[in-house]
């Protein structure tokens, strides 16, 4: 099974939905992993309170780019405050697969990315997101000093 996923992450990855950039957005924030350097930018154009068009732009591993895809599909109609509702759950639903903890800034970059817009400024990583090697070192700021 976890073979399927991983086809559908580099599927994804390859040919990502609603890339690129959207002329007009309501909404928008871009961030990135300082860890690993994934950025990612998300664009959001809203009609009755609900997201009608969704494009994201930037770079990074396979997990990163694949979670933002499979995600911009999902939220689309969504009403904004939901996106504050969302949690690591829904991205890692969407991967399908186990994570790492190394990985889990990768797959949870989308996750901050739109928490961010709909607030209209950074949020923070999600608070059970543990920290990378980098992080438990010392030799990379913790989320909260970003």
């Amino acid at each position: 099974m976890d073979d399927l996923y991983r086809e559908q992450i580099l599927e994804h990855y390859k040919q990502p939905h609603n890339w690129g950039e959207l002329e007009n957005a309501d909404l928008e924030f871009e961030d990135f992993n300082p860890l690993c350097g994934d950025e990612l930018k998300v664009q959001l154009r809203v009609e009755d309170d609900k997201i009608a068009e969704i494009r994201f732009s930037g770079h990074g591993c396979a997990i990163s780019q694949a979670s933002a895809s499979m995600a911009s599909d999902e939220v689309i109609g969504m009403p904004v405050g939901d996106l504050l509702k969302l949690d690591r759950d829904f991205v890692l639903d969407l991967l399908g697969i186990d994570i790492s903890a190394t990985r889990m800034k990768c797959a949870l970059l989308t996750l901050k990315v739109l928490k961010s817009a709909g607030l209209g400024h950074a949020a923070g990583w999600e608070t059970e997101t543990p920290a990378s090697a980098a992080e438990a070192n010392g030799s990379a700021p913790r989320p909260t000093e970003l």
